[in-house]
């Protein structure tokens, strides 16, 4: 029975100790996060999902005009804050378009450019396996027509040609006539 009681005396204390350095931790951060101090390297863990308004296709954490700077000094401030990488960006996002954000939200017309190549290949695809099928059909039977000249040529007929022979072309002139 003492022994019990001992052991959960211990028990006890331990969790006590626990959250006592949880809170104190949890205190630091938060005093810490409090103090405005934003490094650079914050600044540009927001920055890199965001795109130049001055140049095409340039990341803001790597272009080094004054409009960038700019627009880093303003992450900056708003990291100083308090405000979380995600209300930044739907900062930028309200403020100049979706155009700014490396990943552009999955919605509204957005929406079109992220289901047509993935319904293109699928079309593609179905395409290209009716036209293989259609190549392998056994049954199919490939009939090749003539081209006609825009000059029909005379037929010439040998004149040690026997009689039969001629007879019988005349015979298949006649029906293909009729």
């Amino acid at each position: 029975m003492r022994y019990a009681i001992r052991n959960t005396f211990y028990v006890l204390r331990f969790t006590f100790y626990v959250l006592l350095f949880t809170v104190m931790f949890a205190a630091v951060n938060f005093v810490s996060a409090q103090t405005g101090d934003v490094t650079d390297d914050e600044v540009n863990e927001v920055a890199k999902d965001l795109f130049c308004p001055v140049c095409e296709s340039t990341p803001l954490d790597v272009c080094p005009t004054q409009a960038c700077a700019d627009w880093r000094e303003l992450i900056r401030q708003q990291l100083a804050e308090g405000k979380t990488r995600e209300e930044v960006h739907e900062y930028f996002a309200r403020q100049y378009g979706d155009g700014v954000l490396a990943d552009p939200p999955r919605r509204g017309l957005n929406l079109i450019l992220w289901i047509f190549p993935i319904t293109a290949v699928l079309v593609g695809g179905g395409l290209f396996l009716r036209y293989m099928k259609r190549l392998q059909r056994k049954d199919e039977v490939v009939i090749a027509t003539a081209v006609p000249t825009p000059f029909p040529q005379p037929l010439i007929i040998p004149t040690e040609a026997k009689p039969q022979y001629i007879a019988q072309i005349e015979e298949e002139l006649l029906v293909r006539k009729s």
